[in-house]
């Protein structure tokens, strides 16, 4: 599975980033940082990149 961030429409709450701290990260300028894009299906992160994208108050995040 892939993490996919549509990078216009995050606001850089930061709430993902607290989901998931091993795959993502925001920077600097608050722009968030996907670390670890793709994930195996039995990744034991799988449910952290699930609960990021879960969280995003602007749906900024999807898994495909």
């Amino acid at each position: 599975m892939n993490i996919i961030l549509d990078r216009p429409r995050c606001e850089g709450h930061g709430l993902c980033e607290e989901a998931a701290p091993a795959l993502m990260h925001l920077d600097d300028d608050g722009e968030l940082i996907i670390d670890v894009g793709d994930l195996p299906d039995d990744s034991t992160e799988l449910a952290a990149a699930r609960a990021a994208v879960r969280v995003c108050p602007v749906a900024a995040l999807k898994l495909a």
